[in-house]
């Protein structure tokens, strides 16, 4: 894989083998994000799980104490009087049929986060086939499947993020931006990894947290020694 010179400058700077106290991390993720943008600071956490059993499943969702430092738009299926709530509330989009057909027809994803009230969830299904592989479909997991609209709307422009396993085990979820300082970027980081390590599935078995990494957009990966908050 072909790396730029800065890339390979903040690469020298992280040894490979080390794991880093979460604080010690942070400081060189944001000492060694190389571009002129403010970069995104990602965590990636392998679990000693398995994805494909119902019971080993590991998903939620949690307000980061700072923020993401990303604004949200969010689209909200709810009609009557849940619609006129959630416009209060400053969700981006509100609608019903309307805006699945604007999905369908005009393949339209102006929008980050999905909300729907539980009696909208048939009318939304149809959408199951596009909103799924883009980890958009509502769940009452991830609190995205609520009569309570203005809480799900709050939470998610305060900075609510969702985690969940992909197919290789691995959560990858965003705990803020470089420009936030190594300080809040370790506070959003302690409570991300305390939500997953309390999402522990009971038949999960051996090591839980087997890897953990955090990384800039651009910048190259620092290992965090996870052991101290398990």
């Amino acid at each position: 894989m072909f790396r730029g010179k800065k890339y390979k400058e903040s690469a020298k700077q992280v040894d490979k083998a080390m794991l880093y106290d979460p604080s010690d991390a942070m400081g060189l993720v944001v000492k060694t994000a190389p571009a002129k943008f403010d970069e995104t600071v990602e965590l990636h956490v392998k679990l000693g799980v398995d994805s494909r059993h119902a019971d080993q499943q590991v998903r939620g969702a949690i307000v980061l104490p700072h923020g993401t430092g990303k604004t949200q738009r969010v689209l909200v299926f709810a009609k009557a009087a849940k619609a006129d709530e959630a416009r209060e509330a400053g969700a981006d989009y509100v609608g019903d049929m309307d805006l699945v057909e604007k999905i369908q027809k005009e393949n339209w994803f102006e929008f980050d986060v999905v909300v729907a009230t539980p009696d909208m969830m048939g009318v939304v299904g149809r959408l199951g086939k596009v909103l799924g592989p883009k980890g958009l479909m509502p769940s009452p997991k991830a609190g995205t499947v609520t009569m309570d609209v203005t809480k799900a709307v709050n939470e998610i422009k305060a900075g609510k993020v969702e985690y969940r396993l992909d197919k290789t085990n691995i959560i990858h979820c965003p705990i803020g931006k470089v420009s936030f300082g190594p300080e809040k970027l370790t506070e959003n980081f302690t409570a991300l990894m305390g939500a997953v390590i309390k999402a522990k599935p009971a038949a999960a078995k051996g090591q839980y947290v087997r890897s953990c990494v955090v990384a800039s957009t651009m910048g190259p990966g620092v290992k965090v020694n996870a052991a101290k908050l398990i």
